[in-house]
């Protein structure tokens, strides 16, 4: 069958479109250059030392060397164009597809109820010829990620809208794509320049430097070496890029709030726009470095089903919901990921999430279960800030004295749990509790809490998930929320929507480890 060729039933823009002309060179223009380095670089060597721009010794070579880099040069540019020719893509029958490959041929394809978060993605390339990159990401840790790469800017924004439009229930998949609106959205906050130099600065990784940099004068006076710097190249070298990804990827981060999802925008030189839809997260993590305290500065991470562990530093920012920001900030992101908190003071209780701790007598305090005073050997510092809260719609766990850390996990996202118990926990009858979801920089666990708490905290978590994930009775995260799709502001919902996902809860018994 033709691609070409819409299939009875198929909805109205059904049918196959390609990519970009222009993509096959913005995908390979490195190998492009490769080739022409390879067979140049002598004669840019000879150039620039005031030589011949060619070898004399070549003689009648020259004109079989030029032949042959051409027939490379062609090769590399007509497979670049067949990759082109064969790379196409359609939206119908409540899936996006890409074909791709002339020799060896491959489908993708993404249900759109399963689409868990879609970015656009610019190149600096791609952004010099207003040209973008769309990918999707489904529940399935990325592996299965569709892309298409690239279209022109106007028509992957116009694009996205119409997939976030029908995998959320808002049109019902008769509408062409240019039919479909984008949905208007409110910027909510921006990290400017300023505050995410001043975290960089006062980062871990900063401190590490200072120290290091301390040791190899004090090595090298001591010594009298001075060879000790030269060593040290490679490292500042390394250093430096690092501190660049970093603030490449956090400069002009902006957050907005739509119908369709979380807006995220970051980026210098390469930019990237994320829209995670309503429900999505999976879990969340706020911290607070010692450094930052004074500052009242903040950073939130995510588990979103599709972008897997955040190996790397693309996925790293992409994980990223708040690269810092004060309070007020952290309080607005969780009003947009979490809209039912479950508490009557959602405000008091994530402020003692976040700066709340124990007396030193021991208990319970702001409705947070803490680590019992028995066990304050086994973390002399951060026993009183270990504790957790259950609310109707989620899990707060609150650890760390001077890193500290608040996590928050939904109910119907708790795919499994475990209780661990080592030797010296069992001697002071203490448990953790670790709580699975999908894979991300998030790991909640809930340190040290007394051995029945935790055991009765389990059976709880149980039920909870299991009520929670009945609720859900739509794949589309919009067909039980008070959105309107002209409104740029989401309502409280009545019940928060996702993919079902089938769970498995097991238990240890902590008695015997």
């Amino acid at each position: 069958m033709s691609p070409d060729v819409a299939l009875p039933g198929k909805a109205v823009d059904g049918d196959w479109r390609r990519v970009h002309p222009a993509s096959p060179f913005m995908r390979g223009w490195v190998a492009l250059a490769a080739v022409l380095y390879f067979f140049g670089r002598d004669s840019f060597e000879r150039v620039l030392q005031g030589r011949e721009f060619l070898d004399p010794h070549l003689n009648g070579r020259v004109l079989w060397l030029l032949a042959g880099g051409g027939a490379v040069l062609l090769l590399a540019v007509g497979g670049f164009v067949l990759s082109w020719y064969f790379t196409r893509y359609q939206v119908a029958e409540g899936y996006v597809r890409v074909n791709t490959g002339w020799l060896f041929k491959q489908q993708r394809q993404a249900r759109l109820d399963r689409v868990q978060a879609i970015d656009i993605v610019q190149p600096l390339l791609a952004r010099i010829f207003g040209l973008a990159e769309l990918k999707f990401e489904v529940a399935d840790a990325g592996q299965s990620a569709v892309r298409l790469a690239y279209l022109p800017l106007a028509q992957a924004k116009q694009l996205r809208a119409a997939i976030l439009a029908r995998a959320a229930g808002v049109v019902t998949g008769q509408e062409t794509v240019e039919e479909v609106p984008e949905a208007p959205e409110q910027q909510v906050l921006s990290v400017p320049p300023a505050r995410l130099i001043g975290s960089l600065v006062l980062s871990e990784q900063t401190v590490g430097i200072v120290l290091a940099a301390a040791a190899s004068v004090a090595l090298s006076v001591y010594t009298e070496n001075s060879a000790v710097f030269l060593a040290l190249i490679p490292a500042i070298l390394g250093i430096g890029a690092a501190y660049w990804r970093s603030f490449n990827k956090g400069y002009n981060f902006t957050a907005a709030i739509s119908p369709d999802g979380i807006r995220l925008r970051y980026g210098l030189l390469d930019t990237q726009a994320q829209t995670v839809p309503p429900g999505r997260i999976q879990a969340l993590k706020i911290t607070q470095s010692p450094l930052w305290r004074v500052f009242g500065w903040y950073r939130m991470h995510v588990n979103v089903a599709g972008y897997g562990g955040a190996h790397g530093n693309e996925n790293a920012a992409r994980t990223t919901l708040l690269p810092v920001g004060h309070k007020a900030d952290v309080m607005t992101m969780l009003s947009l990921v979490l809209p039912d908190p479950g508490v009557d003071d959602p405000y008091g209780a994530f402020t003692a999430g976040l700066q709340g701790i124990a007396p030193a007598s021991g208990g319970d305090v702001d409705g947070f279960t803490t680590t019992p005073r028995r066990a304050w050997l086994l973390s002399p510092l951060s026993w009183r800030r270990n504790g957790f809260l259950a609310t109707s719609t989620a899990l707060l766990l609150r650890s760390g004295r001077w890193w500290r850390t608040l996590v928050l996990v939904p109910h119907q996202r708790t795919q499994s749990m475990a209780l661990h118990q080592g030797p010296l926990a069992r001697r002071f009858r203490v448990a953790d509790l670790v709580l699975h979801t999908t894979a991300g920089p998030v790991a909640p666990r809930l340190y040290q809490a007394d051995v029945g708490q935790a055991v009765q905290l389990f059976d709880q978590q149980s039920a909870r998930a299991r009520e929670a994930r009945k609720r859900q009775t739509s794949e589309q995260w919009l067909a039980q929320l008070s959105f309107h799709p002209s409104a740029a502001e989401p309502r409280p919902p009545a019940a928060e929507t996702n993919t079902a996902e089938t769970n498995t809860t097991t238990q240890e018994d902590p008695q015997h480890g």
